[in-house]
C-alpha cells in the first residue's frame, strides 16, 4: 500500500537544495532515488522517500519552510494531465474534479471537500504507513493547492485561514508572505478554509466542451492505474477517520459495496477491515502526539475513540507504552518507535 507520486513534485528541488548549500545528488542516495527522478517529471517515486527528502533538506540546511519554498516555484503544469482540469466552469467543479483524479498524480495525497453554512474545508491528508516526518510533504501540499486556486480567482483572493496540525515554525515570516492571510498552527487538520460563494466563481480559463473530454481521458488512465482494494480502503479511512463517519458499511459504501462484499474481498486479500483501521489510527496518532500542544482527550476524539481510556488501552497494546510515555521521550526515538504488534513479523 506504499503510494508512489510523480517525480514532478521534485521541480526545483536541487536549486532550492544548491542555494541552502545542500548537496542534493547525497540527500537523494540518503533516501534511495535514483537521480534521474530531477530530469524526468513522469517517472514514480515513492511518496514517503519524497517526504524523507524534504525532511532530511530540511534539516540539513536548517530550515523549517524548505517545502514552501518548493511551493513558491509552481505552477499548474506541474500536475501533468491534471492541469486540464481547471477547465472545468467553476472552482468547485475543478476542485471536485481534483479529488477525484489526484491519485493519477500522487497515490499518497487525499482531498477532502467539506461544506457547511458558507464555509468549505479543503482538507489535504498525506497517506504514509511509516510514521515519518510529514511536515515538508504537507506544507508543500497546501502551498501549491492555495497557489493553484490564486492563480484561478486571481491575487486578490485570500483563504479565511490556513491550517496545519504541526507547531509553528520559529520564523514563520515565509508562511504569511506565501499565503498572505491568517495561518494557524496546532490544528486538527491540515488545508484551506475559504468561503462556499468562492468555489462558485467562474474560471477564467472554463471551456466545458474541453472539461468532458478531459474527464473522460482522465477516468479511462484512472482504471489502468487503480490501486488494489485494500488501498483503495486505506485510503477512505484517512479520508472518513477525521470527519468521524468512518463505520466499515460507511466505507463500503463509498466503495460501492455492502459490509459482507468488503469483509470477503479483504480477506481474499489477507487483510481486515480492523487491520487498515489500526494502521491509519497509528499514523495519524503519532502525528498528532509529536505535537504537544495536541491533549489526548482531542486526539482520542480525532482517531474515532469515545473515550480517553478506550485510546490509551489501544495505543498501549500496539506500542507497548503509554501515549503521554511516548510523547516524553526524545523526538527522534518517538518516531522512529514501531507498534509493538501491528507490524510484528511473525514467526
Amino acid at each position: 500500500m506504499k503510494g508512489l507520486v510523480r517525480s514532478a513534485s521534485l521541480t526545483h528541488y536541487a536549486e532550492i537544495a544548491r542555494s541552502l548549500n545542500v548537496d542534493p545528488l547525497q540527500q537523494l542516495r540518503l533516501v534511495g532515488l535514483d537521480p534521474r527522478c530531477l530530469l524526468q517529471p513522469d517517472l514514480k517515486i515513492p511518496v514517503e522517500a519524497a517526504a524523507r527528502l524534504l525532511d532530511s533538506s530540511a534539516r540539513a540546511a536548517g530550515v523549517e519552510d524548505f517545502g514552501l519554498r518548493l511551493a513558491e516555484s509552481r505552477n499548474a503544469s506541474n500536475l501533468g494531465p491534471l492541469a486540464l482540469l481547471w477547465r472545468e466552469p467553476t472552482l468547485r467543479a475543478a476542485l471536485v474534479a481534483l479529488k477525484e483524479f489526484l491519485y493519477l498524480h500522487n497515490q499518497g495525497l487525499v482531498l477532502d471537500i467539506e461544506e457547511s453554512g458558507g464555509v468549505v474545508v479543503l482538507r489535504l491528508e498525506l497517506v504514509t504507513v511509516c510514521q515519518l516526518s510529514v511536515r515538508q510533504s504537507v506544507e508543500l501540499a497546501v502551498a501549491v493547492t492555495h497557489r493553484l486556486i490564486k492563480s484561478l480567482l486571481g491575487n486578490h483572493w485570500h483563504p479565511s485561514v490556513v491550517c496545519f496540525r504541526h507547531c509553528a515554525a520559529r520564523d514563520d515570516s515565509r508562511h504569511h508572505r506565501v499565503f498572505g492571510t491568517p495561518v494557524q498552527f496546532n490544528c486538527l487538520m491540515d488545508g484551506i478554509i475559504c468561503r462556499s460563494s468562492d468555489l462558485d466563481r467562474t474560471l477564467p480559463s472554463a471551456n466545458p466542451e474541453m472539461a468532458r473530454h478531459v474527464n473522460q481521458y482522465l477516468k479511462s488512465i484512472r482504471e489502468d492505474s487503480r490501486t488494489a482494494l485494500p488501498g483503495q480502503v486505506h485510503q477512505m479511512i484517512w479520508t472518513l477517520l477525521p470527519t468521524g463517519r468512518c463505520s466499515v458499511e460507511q466505507v463500503a459504501a463509498h466503495l460501492g459495496r455492502d459490509r459482507r462484499t468488503l469483509h470477503r474481498q479483504l480477506t481474499r486479500e489477507g487483510e481486515t477491515f480492523s487491520s487498515l483501521l489500526d494502521q491509519v489510527r497509528t499514523e495519524l496518532a503519532t502525528r498528532y502526539l509529536a505535537n504537544p500542544h495536541h491533549p489526548l482527550s482531542e486526539i482520542a476524539g480525532v482517531l474515532g475513540f469515545s473515550e480517553l481510556s478506550a485510546f490509551s488501552r489501544w495505543f498501549s497494546r500496539l506500542f507497548e507504552c503509554s501515549p503521554s510515555s511516548w510523547r516524553t521521550r526524545s523526538s527522534p526515538l518517538a518516531a522512529s518507535k514501531q507498534p509493538a504488534q501491528l507490524f510484528r513479523t511473525s514467526a
